[in-house]
């Protein structure tokens, strides 16, 4: 039985990503909460396009912003993103691949776990 935070495999929520330190909670994991009204619960590896869209969404995520100890994002960077957003930016094609193990459950009250496999960095 797997007590604390589960992904959407049903198992253990692995950590994202540790450099930049990812997470609502910057502790590494796309854990949730509450207060994350955006549910950043998708483990996303950053690409071009996916930093390019948005930027045109108006979140630029390749920006630092020291105020808010974000260092901002490069391609190949890990980080927890708003599930919407990555659902979104999928409809168009622009879909970064997805780490599942790092994916938080909560991310299946907006994505399909199938459309999440189709993007996964591994198959399961």
């Amino acid at each position: 039985m797997t007590h604390g935070p589960k992904n959407v495999l049903g198992t253990a929520l692995q950590p994202c990503g540790l450099d930049p330190v990812t997470g609502f909670y910057r502790d590494g994991c796309c854990n949730t909460g509450p207060e994350d009204a955006g549910s950043h619960t998708v483990c996303a590896v950053m690409t071009e396009p996916f930093l390019a869209y948005t930027r045109s969404k108006g979140n630029d995520l390749s920006q630092p912003r020291p105020e808010f100890g974000f260092p901002g994002l490069t391609t190949g960077d890990r980080w927890c993103v708003c599930a919407a957003r990555w659902e979104e930016a999928r409809r168009v094609g622009l879909a970064p691949p997805v780490d599942l193990a790092a994916t938080h459950e909560r991310a299946l009250d907006v994505c399909s776990l199938a459309t999440l496999k189709a993007h996964a960095l591994h198959t399961v």
